[in-house]
């Protein structure tokens, strides 16, 4: 009997921790990451040999390999001599494999199989773009790291160049999803990113798959300040092209007391959930009460295993035919 396949849309650190929370369930996890970083070691690596950017990449592959620990601690350590100096080894080998290969999907293939991935990654598009922001006042920001460095409100996000195709993995990935789990990560440098190539928005929208938007916890500096969780799917089925989200899952509970002033003084607040607005899109609503993780310091995360308890549940009630427990039972 086949597996439910769980295609991931992403990027940053919480596809990857979405990622590593599925892979205890019996499923199929294809991850699509963006590639549009130009930051720290990534962007370097990017520049001078002209290559998607690796590092999200690398950090999806990390979380779905079978001696995670380990090529965790690898795969982030970085050099302290001469030209190599602040890269990542993650970033390297990716670089070597893509030079040997002269293709970077290829080159996530074929380093995927070497360090045994338990699923398959993605890159959105097999050239290098640049991410670029149209802002509420027309003035256009190119460059992800720039973007939100701006302070103002973010109309519309595209590729350089525009006629950027998506990668066709990436399409059969979307076509052949039984759920499509979009999030959580940065709206508009992580999510948004991958449903803008060629391509990409009609795989969307044609897909018979359950589509899943995971809100944002917190309010991000420079991208979605004062943003509803219906702000936030608005704008990914604006970029999209129609609303096509089935549930949204999102935290309802008051976690400001135990919150750090970061969030305060930064300007970020709790996403509200505005759930007329989101009855008017006609998406289902889902939370629950243990969603939010918060550490010592008062860092707000998803509780890595309830999130992915409640996507592997609404796999199994909207694919009533496969029936499956968890490996751990």
């Amino acid at each position: 009997m086949e597996k439910i396949k769980i295609t991931l849309v992403g990027g940053g650190t919480g596809l990857s921790v979405l990622a590593r929370g599925l892979r205890r369930y019996p499923v199929d996890i294809s991850a699509i990451v963006s590639v549009a970083d130009d930051g720290g070691s990534t962007g370097l690596i990017r520049d001078q040999i002209d290559m998607p950017a690796p590092g999200d990449i690398r950090n999806v592959m990390t979380s779905l390999s079978d001696v995670e620990s380990q090529l965790e601690m690898l795969f982030k350590y970085r050099f302290k001599k001469d030209e190599i100096s602040g890269h990542s080894l993650g970033n390297l080998m990716i670089a070597a494999m893509y030079d040997i290969t002269g293709d970077f999907a290829m080159a996530v293939e074929e380093l995927s199989a070497i360090l045994n991935v338990k699923g398959t990654v993605i890159p959105s598009t097999n050239i290098s773009p640049k991410l670029a922001a149209r802002m509420d006042d027309d003035s256009i920001i190119v460059g992800e790291s720039y973007i939100p460095e701006v302070g103002r409100k973010i109309e519309e996000i595209y590729l350089l160049p525009k006629d950027t195709d998506a990668t066709p993995k990436a399409v059969e990935a979307m076509e052949e999803a039984d759920i499509i789990v979009f999030g959580p990560g940065s709206l508009y440098t992580s999510i948004i990113p991958n449903v803008i190539p060629h391509g990409m928005k009609e795989a969307i929208i044609n897909s018979k798959g359950t589509k899943v938007y995971v809100s944002n916890i917190m309010t991000q500096m420079g991208e979605t300040i004062g943003y509803s969780a219906a702000d936030h799917l608005e704008a990914i089925n604006d970029h999209i092209g129609q609303s096509v989200m089935d549930f949204i899952i999102l935290n309802e509970e008051d976690i400001n007391v135990h919150i750090s002033d970061y969030y305060e003084k930064n300007s970020m607040t709790v996403v509200e959930s505005d759930r007329a607005r989101l009855n008017d899109i006609g998406v289902k609503v889902l939370t629950h009460k243990d969603i939010v993780s918060i550490d010592r310091e008062g860092a707000v995360r998803h509780n890595n295993d309830i999130l992915a308890e409640m996507i592997y549940d609404i796999a199994l009630d909207e694919i009533s035919t496969l029936q499956y427990r968890t490996n751990e039972e």
